[in-house]
């Protein structure tokens, strides 16, 4: 789960390009975004072992994520943060996702618009 003292792998302000929108003029190309990801997964037997076949691959997950949008023609952010969200429980092993994808310039008066989530791979512990 998330909370203060997961395991994280953090990564920051991928950049991505993805047809993206709902007004005719977004349709017809490509646009800038940026996602940022935490990812909560247990790191001690990667750190113990220090061999990636016991890490998550960081690399491959931000390939899949760029491949993924890259090819995606969704209409709103929103989709695409629960689709990401969910290609990624069920590719890698992530206990818990929380991401933040933006759209800069999507309003005129804000450096940028964004959706952020989190999400877990089963549901957090009622307390």
């Amino acid at each position: 789960m998330l909370s203060p003292d997961s395991d994280r792998i953090e990564i920051e302000d991928l950049s991505l390009r993805a047809v993206i929108g709902i007004f005719d003029h977004e349709r017809d190309r490509r646009q800038e975004l940026s996602m940022s990801l935490t990812l909560a997964t247990d790191v001690r037997r990667a750190a113990a072992t220090d061999a990636i076949d016991d890490a998550v691959d960081y690399k491959s997950v931000t390939k899949r994520i760029i491949d993924f949008v890259e090819a995606s023609q969704f209409f709103l952010l929103e989709t695409l943060a629960e689709q990401v969200a969910q290609l990624i429980f069920d590719e890698f092993d992530i206990d818990a996702v929380r991401l933040r994808v933006d759209k800069p310039g999507a309003l005129r008066h804000a450096r940028t618009v964004g959706v952020a989530i989190t999400r877990y791979r089963h549901a957090p512990d009622a307390q």
